[in-house]
């Protein structure tokens, strides 16, 4: 697929599988546009300063870059955030705050795309989800629920913007090397006692595979799911977990 000129919002590419993500669009000649809190070390144009929590962020980010290209052609909402914690050792705050940028986030965003991708009657969408929008985890409830939803999400509104000619998917990884799993051994090394180093040995070994992902494994898949490369699927929850939930 020819990915030149084509324009893409991404949230949360600052880092992790958001930039992995841009960098292979950008590296095909697509204009990415990186929607994040996190302020880049070096100038960069297509960088828009965004609280994706915030509705009026995230509406005024869309339409500034709808004036600047005349036409938003795929979205990966990305930016979202982990808890490790039972539903006992969650305080409301912390649920709050994770429902608010993982769901609500994911929802503003959509509300500002698809009434552009409307009137272009075309637009192709992934979702961040989860291995855990398919299995649960322990110390993980509200963050699981959270990517159960954003599943959910998925599909019905496949449905309903099926007849306009956009796509819906959920890209769902697994364990992967990023710098949100960085601050989840982190927590749980704290919490247990066990060493960083043998956490991920452990995390490792639970995969079929034999290793936990890369980033530029999840970013291909997103880059086919956004592309017409997958011109036919829509709806789906598409797992990048190296074996993990299908044990």
């Amino acid at each position: 697929m020819n990915w030149k000129n084509t324009v893409t919002i991404i949230t949360g590419a600052g880092s992790g599988i958001g930039k992995a993500t841009s960098d292979l669009l950008m590296k095909e000649g697509g204009i990415v546009y990186n929607l994040d809190l996190c302020t880049p070390d070096i100038i960069d144009p297509y960088f828009i300063k965004c609280d994706v929590s915030n509705r009026d962020d995230i509406a005024s980010a869309v339409n500034e870059v709808f004036i600047k290209e005349g036409k938003i052609d795929y979205v990966f909402s990305n930016a979202g955030v982990h808890l490790f914690a039972t539903l006992e050792e969650t305080s409301f705050e912390q649920m709050e705050s994770v429902v608010s940028i993982n769901i609500f986030g994911t929802f503003y965003l959509l509300k500002s795309v698809i009434p552009i991708m409307k009137k272009q009657m075309n637009g192709s969408i992934v979702l961040m989800g989860s291995d855990q929008a398919l299995v649960g985890k322990a110390s993980s409830s509200v963050y699981g629920f959270t990517k159960g939803a954003i599943g959910q999400l998925t599909k019905s509104t496949a449905i309903d913007y099926a007849p306009f000619n956009i796509r819906v998917n959920c890209v769902c990884p697994g364990t992967i090397q990023t710098p949100l799993l960085d601050r989840a051994v982190a927590q749980f090394s704290i919490k247990s006692g066990i060493n960083t180093a043998e956490v991920f040995d452990s995390l490792n070994s639970v995969q079929p595979l034999g290793r936990i992902g890369r980033p530029e494994e999840i970013a291909k898949t997103v880059m086919f799911l956004l592309s017409d490369d997958s011109s036919f699927t829509t709806g789906s929850l598409v797992s990048v977990d190296g074996g993990y939930v299908c044990q």
